[in-house]
């Protein structure tokens, strides 16, 4: 899965993404509408980690979606 089709589904994906980064509130996931870099400014804001790390984990989670399934992509629990 890449980025354009996360962005296109962001409604969708939103409960996976809160999942995997818990601390992200309601809030940081509707300013971040989808937006890749909105969203590493938000793990970044909240877990306190560098830029490239916050990219890094959004890159292993990318790369664990598309080991699942199509059906279970937006239900993703870690």
């Amino acid at each position: 899965m890449n980025w354009t089709q996360i962005e296109g589904k962001w409604d969708q994906m939103k409960g996976a993404i809160h999942s995997q980064w818990g601390k992200l509130t309601d809030d940081d996931l509707a300013v971040v509408r989808g937006k890749r870099q909105q969203l590493v400014g938000k793990i970044v804001e909240r877990y306190g980690t560098a830029k490239e790390e916050a990219e890094q984990q959004i890159d292993a989670w990318l790369s664990k979606l598309d080991r699942q399934p199509a059906s279970d992509a937006s239900t993703t629990r870690s």
